[in-house]
Parts: structure tokens; C-alpha cells; sequence
């Protein structure tokens, strides 16, 4: 049985709690291996008291979970059956308190399992899962390295094929057809390239822009590949650039070292988040950072911690999470650098490698 689920179990035990409920399918796949998208259909783990663990299915992916599942006791549904009455069979006649993912849970969904289960009150258990999330093991960290390497080999290839005249949809287009001849399962968020003055948006969206001599080109992107996700962000000059841009992409990428190197266990994310911010107030561009240092990423792109001022939490080591600061200056450009790290016993491991310096492109 896997550490989550007999933490989950524990969990269960020591609070007193009847059952518990897992249904977002990414927590499903972290705790069996089974990777499903059932679309509107349920799917989801049941623990009970004195039970084994139960995986519930659509039918039709009843023989793939039989075949991936560490969980070996399955239940399936078919589309014309009422999935919580099969869900009911699973649980205790009586249920006082019953553990699920309220992010999870929709207020149909809510209204759904109510009508069956009928519990007392129902408990929170994201709090459990993100705990055990934050802490990413040997294999996971292997697992982000490798979407890691995927999405440095599409960026390289694809830059090598930018030219000016291009539009930033037409690059988008390119990255995804390259995302996939490597191997990846798809883009982990929407895949960004802005050109110019749209490269001062932090979420712009691609579109019809062309990329022109002397404009800045920012890339973030990143895959999905066998279920955990990278995020890599880099900017380009294409052609000569102004000098004024050339400072605002030091500065940036001085922040960005300087956050790197101040990675180790025991420290505040609040203060990583200052220690960039400071280099890029100091030199003059602090209003135009306007959004958080980072965030976690595993098998969500965001997730669990959000590295920013407020954050007093401290790193420990198998946390993982980006560092990307910017500088957006509208009608001029913008600069974003983004790297994934896992904090180590030692300090620091990044697992993005694809170079930083300012290079020409186009």
C-alpha cells in the first residue's frame, strides 16, 4: 500500500472519521498510478473502516485500472447507472463524519452524495494532501527532471527555427507539434510566446503579433510527461535590442541567481521572494515586478507553495517550485527568466539547465 494512503488511513483513525473520498483525478493517479480524465463521470478512491481500499471507474476504464492500479479492488459504473449508489455500496450503513477534498467537490456534486451517503458533517482532507505533496520523493524529482529535459529540448529546437516575419501564434503552433514528436502528453498550462510590447503582459495571450527586429520574444512553456509538469521560462532578444532593455534583462536575471542561490532548508519563502525583489528595486524596476517569485510544481504546474512575501513557511528539503522573476515596462517590453528547483540538504538542485545569458535571435 502506498505512504499516501496509509497516511490517508492514519488520518482517517486518528480523527475519527468514518470514510474517506478522493475524486480529483490527479490525486487518484498519485495514490494508484492510474491516470484517468473521466470527463464528467465519477471517478474516485472510497476508504472505509475496516475495509480495503476501493478504486470506483467508468466501466469503460475498468481493464486499464485493473491493469495500472496499486489499488486491486475496483468498482465500476456504467453511463446509464447513478455512480453514488455505487459509491453507497462502498461505505458504512452510517456515516457521522465523512473525509473528502472540498476544493474538489462542486455544489452538484455536493447535493449528489449527500442524497446517499446522508453524513453528519464532512471533513477537509486537502490539507493531508497537500502535507504529503510538498515532499516530493527520489522518483518524483526524477519524473519533473525528465519533463524538464522535454521542454529544454522543444525550446531549443523550435528557437532555432524563429524567424522575424513569424507571428507568435504560428511559434505556438510549432512548440505543441514539438511538445509531442518528444514524447510529451500535452502542454502542462497554455503555451506563451509574446513579442515586443506584448511581452510586457505577464499572462498575455499569442496571438497575430509578428515578431519584428528589436523586440524582446518571451517564451514560458512546459509539458506534462508521465504526469508531472515543468514550467521554464526564457526571453530572447531578437536582433539588436535598446540598452535600456538590455539593463532591464540583467537586472532580471540577477534576480533570478540571486533567488537560486539563496535557496536552502530552513529559510523563509517570504524572504527568497525579498531577496530577488530587492535587486530589481534597487535598481529602479520594483513596480514593474508585479507578481509572486514562484510557485510549487509537481504534478499540478501550480500547486503548493506560493513563493511570495507573506510566506513564512520554511523550505525544506524535497520541496520543488519555480523562480521567475520579471520586469514589465509597458510600450517597451518585458523580461521573465523561470527556473524549477528542488531544495536539497545541502542547498539547492535546479533542474532547468537551458542557458540564461541575453542571446540573439531571428
Amino acid at each position: 500500500m502506498s505512504h499516501t494512503l496509509n497516511t490517508l488511513i492514519a488520518t482517517m483513525e486518528a480523527e475519527h472519521w468514518d470514510a474517506i473520498l478522493v475524486t480529483d483525478p490527479k490525486h487518484v493517479y498519485y495514490i494508484t498510478g492510474f491516470a484517468c480524465d473521466p470527463h464528467e463521470r465519477f471517478l474516485g478512491i472510497v476508504l472505509a473502516k475496516g475495509q480495503e481500499p476501493v478504486l470506483i471507474v467508468p466501466a469503460l476504464d475498468a481493464d486499464k485500472a485493473a491493469a495500472i492500479s496499486s489499488i486491486t479492488r475496483i468498482a465500476t459504473h456504467l453511463d446509464t447507472d447513478n455512480p453514488y449508489d455505487i459509491l453507497k455500496q462502498q461505505l458504512p450503513d452510517t456515516i457521522k463524519t465523512f473525509g473528502l477534498e472540498k476544493a474538489h467537490m462542486t455544489v452538484q456534486r455536493y447535493e449528489s452524495l449527500q442524497a446517499v451517503v446522508q453524513a453528519e458533517q464532512y471533513a477537509d482532507i486537502g490539507a493531508v494532501l497537500q502535507s504529503l505533496r510538498v515532499i516530493k520523493s527520489e522518483e518524483e524529482i526524477e519524473r519533473l527532471q525528465a519533463a524538464v529535459d522535454c521542454i529544454e529540448t522543444v525550446l531549443d529546437n523550435v528557437v532555432r527555427r524563429v524567424r522575424i516575419g513569424m507571428t507568435e501564434a504560428e511559434v505556438v503552433a510549432d512548440l505543441e507539434y514539438e511538445m509531442k514528436k518528444q514524447g510529451a502528453e500535452g502542454p502542462s498550462f497554455s503555451t506563451m510566446v509574446l513579442a515586443g510590447d506584448n511581452s510586457a503582459l505577464p499572462h498575455g495571450v499569442p496571438g497575430q503579433r509578428v515578431i519584428q527586429a528589436g523586440d524582446l520574444l518571451l517564451f514560458d512553456l512546459g509539458v506534462y510527461l508521465n504526469g508531472y509538469a515543468s514550467d521554464i521560462t526564457r526571453t530572447f532578444a531578437v536582433g539588436e535590442i535598446s540598452d535600456e532593455l538590455k539593463e532591464i534583462y540583467n537586472t532580471v536575471l540577477a534576480a533570478n541567481e540571486a533567488a537560486i542561490a539563496a535557496v536552502r532548508p530552513g529559510i523563509t519563502y517570504a524572504s527568497l521572494d525579498q531577496t530577488a525583489r530587492q535587486v530589481i528595486t534597487d535598481k529602479g524596476y520594483g513596480p514593474y515586478f508585479s507578481h509572486r517569485l514562484g510557485h510549487g510544481l509537481g504534478i499540478d504546474v501550480h500547486e503548493y507553495p506560493s513563493i511570495h512575501d507573506q510566506n513564512e513557511a520554511l523550505l525544506e528539503p524535497g520541496h520543488v517550485f519555480t523562480i521567475e522573476p520579471g520586469v514589465y515596462v509597458q510600450g517597451k517590453g518585458g523580461v521573465r527568466i523561470e527556473d524549477d528547483v528542488v531544495v536539497t540538504k545541502e542547498g539547492v538542485r535546479v533542474l532547468t539547465s537551458y542557458p540564461k545569458q541575453l542571446t540573439i535571435i531571428g
